[in-house]
């Protein structure tokens, strides 16, 4: 299988950087803005309901953590643990290292899956005599340029020391899209219900999981072969569904182990994942529902609280009956408007789905406007935090100026989506020509 040059050394300087910003020795401060921590995500407000959890109180009891009560006993010790002179979540930020990097060998993994089944794909449908589709995978694994892209993306340099959860939020994604597109169906299936647990949203990735166990990793259009290559298969998807409940009965036990005497289920729920449907935090973030129901009624905000979010839900079937054949694929698109739409959206969201576009690099080349997105995504990083500055502390602007940014942010992630699904679609069709030539 090739392999990109010197990758090693690129992944091992990427940690090494990490690690140096984590011993810098001044405080970077990450984890105060907006753009990176979220009231999800953010590590202050994990310290706070560890504390609470300490004193005996429920960790939900002072309306600030809103996340996973299995968190506090493997987070909290680090951040109580302190060093004279370091930040406060130095231990943390060791921690966030180890776990890019992790996250970063599965997205490689994955490429090498995808990379296979591409080319028993290409030899089945006998492409290579006609044009070398490859011939730039060829060269270099897109696994590889992936978990490079992962890692060397500063927003994921920023996420890793911005003092929030996120990268174990990514993770789990991560870990369930790898498991499911290796056909180990307990590994997607833990994957799976952690994500779920952590962060609400990975739920739509159930059709995708289920497309990739069933069928297998991303393929050309079933209709190019004269054979059927791989029946739809209901063994593992049976196998998956059955380890998903035991890892949740096993998780939510824990959890209530957890909450024994300081609360229970049913406020871990409404603290969790009512708190991200209610939207009930209105602090300013990269996203943009917390501008809207800041500015629209009260009486209208339930409403426009189920069109948002069942907005996500609408896009869920006719993506995944256009994109059956590829539901890697499927998983990325899905990811991306996850993070487009969320609640409380970060950074993070888009470090995760700008490495998982890597893996389709050889299928999306053609892509149009990558030049006024590349550098799209760069003006909005820039100028969100001077926006923000202008706002909140020096009082020469408003939060217009801040929303802009957001909605510039919206606008360049749904370009990024209608683009990689429209040059998908045409890489398919170009097959289908020449498979008929």
């Amino acid at each position: 299988m090739p392999e990109l040059r010197r990758y090693w050394p690129i992944a091992a300087a990427a940690v090494l950087f990490r690690l140096a910003l984590v011993l810098f020795p001044g405080d970077l401060n990450l984890g105060s803005r907006p753009e990176v921590a979220t009231p999800l995500s953010s590590l202050r407000r994990l310290a706070e309901g560890y504390w609470l959890k300490q004193s005996s109180l429920s960790p939900y009891a002072g309306s600030m953590y809103h996340g996973s009560p299995l968190l506090l006993p493997i987070l909290g010790p680090l951040i109580a643990n302190r060093i004279e002179g370091r930040p406060m979540y130095f231990y943390c930020s060791f921690l966030f290292v180890i776990v890019d990097f992790i996250s970063a060998i599965l997205i490689r993994a994955t490429g090498q899956k995808l990379f296979i089944s591409n080319q028993q794909n290409n030899k089945s449908l006998k492409l290579p005599g006609k044009i070398n589709l490859v011939s730039n995978l060829a060269k270099e694994n897109a696994g590889d340029v992936a978990s490079l892209i992962y890692l060397w993306n500063p927003l994921t340099i920023v996420t890793c020391l911005g003092s929030c959860t996120t990268p174990i939020d990514n993770l789990m994604v991560i870990l369930t899209i790898y498991g499911a597109c290796s056909g180990v169906a307990p590994l997607a299936a833990f994957g799976y219900v952690m994500a779920t647990h952590l962060s609400l949203y990975p739920a739509i990735l159930i059709i995708p999981v289920i497309l990739l166990l069933g069928h297998g990793p991303d393929a050309p259009p079933s209709k190019l072969f004269k054979r059927t290559i791989r029946p739809f298969s209901w063994k593992p998807i049976i196998y998956f569904v059955v380890w998903a409940l035991i890892w949740t009965f096993h998780v939510l036990l824990l959890c209530s182990i957890s909450l024994k005497g300081v609360g229970g289920l049913h406020e871990m729920f409404r603290k969790t994942y009512g708190f991200t449907l209610k939207v009930e935090d209105l602090s300013p973030n990269i996203g943009v529902l917390w501008y809207f129901f800041a500015e629209v009624f009260e009486f209208f905000r339930d409403f426009f609280l189920i069109v948002f979010h069942v907005n996500i839900l609408f896009m869920l079937l006719p993506l995944a009956i256009r994109l059956k054949h590829r539901p890697c694929f499927l998983a990325f698109v899905y990811v991306a408007i996850v993070a487009m739409l969320k609640s409380y959206p970060s950074v993070g969201d888009s470090a995760l789905y700008l490495g998982l576009l890597g893996l389709f690099a050889s299928e999306l080349a053609d892509m149009q406007f990558s030049f006024f997105l590349f550098f799209g995504y760069i003006g909005v990083t820039l100028l969100s935090p001077v926006m923000h500055n202008l706002w909140i502390w020096r009082g020469t602007g408003n939060s217009n100026f801040y929303f802009a940014t957001g909605l510039a942010y919206a606008c360049l992630q749904t370009v990024l989506v209608v683009e990689s699904v429209s040059s998908m679609l045409k890489h398919d069709r170009m097959l289908k020509r020449l498979v008929s030539a």
